[in-house]
C-alpha cells in the first residue's frame, strides 16, 4: 500500500529507494555468510530453512550462476523478520552485542583470577559470598597449585585450571541471572 495519506500527507510506506538500500544490505549479509567457514556458520543463530540455501551458493563455482543463486539466499533471507537478520548481523559483527558480554566476562574471570592469588583467603571468601554453590577446597588447591608452579617454574598448568573453573562459575551465575523467555 504505497503512496501518500491524504489526512496527514505522509508516505504509507518506504520508498524504492530505502527498499533497495535494504536488499542490498541483506545480499551483503548473505554474501558474507557464504564467505564463512563451516564451523563459524554453524555457531550462528541461522534458520534451518536457509542453511540449504547458503551451502548451495557455495557448492557453484560459475560466476553467473553463483550470483543468481546469491540474490535467490538474498531473496530467501528477506523473508525472515528482522530480528533474526539483526541477531545474524550481532553474531557477526566481532563488536557485537554477545562479544562484548564474552569479553567483559573474561575480564571479569581474568580479575577475579588475580585477586585469588594476591590477596589468597580475603579474596576467596568475598568470592564465595558471592557464588555459594563454588568448591572452596578446589579453588583453594589451585591458589596454592599455582604459587607452587610459579616458584618451581613449571608450566601454567594450575594457572589455566584455575581460570577455567573460575569462567564457568561466572558463566553459570551469568546464566542464572539472565531473564526467562516468559
Amino acid at each position: 500500500m504505497r503512496g501518500i495519506d491524504e489526512e496527514t500527507g505522509e508516505y504509507l510506506g518506504p520508498s524504492r529507494s530505502q527498499q533497495r538500500r535494504d536488499a542490498l544490505e541483506v545480499r551483503a549479509l548473505a554474501e558474507q555468510l557464504v564467505a564463512l567457514p563451516p564451523g563459524r556458520l554453524d555457531k550462528l543463530p541461522i534458520p534451518e530453512d536457509l542453511l540449504p540455501h547458503i551451502h548451495e551458493t557455495r557448492r557453484i563455482d560459475s560466476h553467473i550462476a553463483r550470483k543468481r543463486q546469491l540474490q535467490y539466499l538474498a531473496k530467501q533471507m528477506r523473508r525472515e523478520d528482522d530480528a533474526t537478520l539483526e541477531a545474524i548481523r550481532d553474531a557477526l559483527d566481532a563488536g557485537g552485542e554477545a562479544a562484548r558480554q564474552e569479553t567483559a566476562l573474561l575480564h571479569r574471570v581474568e580479575a577475579w583470577r588475580e585477586r585469588l592469588l594476591e590477596e589468597g583467603d580475603a579474596a576467596l571468601e568475598e568470592l564465595l559470598a558471592g557464588h555459594p554453590g563454588a568448591d572452596r577446597q578446589q579453588l583453594r588447591q589451585l591458589v596454592r597449585n599455582v604459587h607452587a608452579e610459579r616458584r618451581k617454574g613449571k608450566p601454567p598448568h594450575a594457572f589455566r585450571e584455575l581460570f577455567r573453573v573460575l569462567r564457568e562459575l561466572h558463566a553459570e551465575a551469568a546464566a542464572g541471572d539472565a531473564p526467562d523467555g516468559d
